[in-house]
């Protein structure tokens, strides 16, 4: 299959994605609909410090209690399939056939990561991006139990700051995430913070590795 984005008519590889998102540039479509990409380079990025993760009292609550169980990296596809999913935590999506079948190819190269929340046996929220370097770059998350997207991205900031890494690049910034820690800053800014994340080699499974029960 030849993916290519308009109007440059150049075709889209796991490879090239990878460039872009160390260029500091990742790609969208208009709508799950619309088969082409174009690139994104927002000159205010929304980026969440990882020292600054902002856990409410209520969050707290939930996460101490543990009602839902978390793993990573276990079913990709449902986890993609509920990002682009519209309901009644979003009203449309970007993520398109091209967008999917280019990620779960990044997937199997191990750069794409998923952090999936459950109830037992049904996945309740969860999210993904890309892990480069010491940079984690967030695509999207969802939810379909109350704080499900939030102890997704709480177990994502622990397994970050195990790892070694620099960066959680959120691209752009919502009320939920800015209520969460996410801040924007120039593009110059983050450019330059990308530039030294990208220098570090996070471990993702670092966080598995300490949390093993003992033989």
């Amino acid at each position: 299959m030849t993916r290519k984005t308009d109007p440059f008519d150049i075709e889209l590889t796991p490879e090239l994605i990878l460039r872009a998102y160390r260029a500091g540039i990742f790609p969208m479509s208009e709508s799950a609909d619309d088969p082409d990409i174009f690139w994104v380079s927002p000159q205010m990025r929304g980026v969440l410090p990882l020292d600054g993760f902002h856990v409410s009292k209520s969050l707290a609550k939930r996460l101490k209690k543990n009602p839902f169980s978390v793993c990573v990296d276990r079913d990709f596809e449902a986890v993609i399939e509920s990002c682009a999913t519209t309901g009644s935590d979003r009203e449309s999506t970007w993520i398109n056939p091209t967008i999917r079948e280019l990620y779960g190819e990044l997937f199997a190269m191990g750069y794409c990561h998923t952090v999936e929340v459950y109830d037992g046996a049904e996945l309740v929220g969860g999210l993904y991006g890309l892990a480069i370097g010491g940079a984690f770059f967030g695509e999207s998350m969802f939810h379909r139990r109350t704080d499900a997207s939030k102890i997704a991205l709480a177990h994502l900031v622990d397994r970050l700051n195990v790892g070694g890494y620099a960066l959680l690049d959120t691209q752009f910034i919502t009320d939920h995430l800015a209520s969460l820690g996410a801040i924007e800053i120039p593009r110059a800014i983050y450019e330059i913070r990308l530039s030294g994340a990208l220098e570090i080699e996070g471990d993702f499974g670092a966080w598995d590795r300490l949390n093993a029960p003992a033989p």
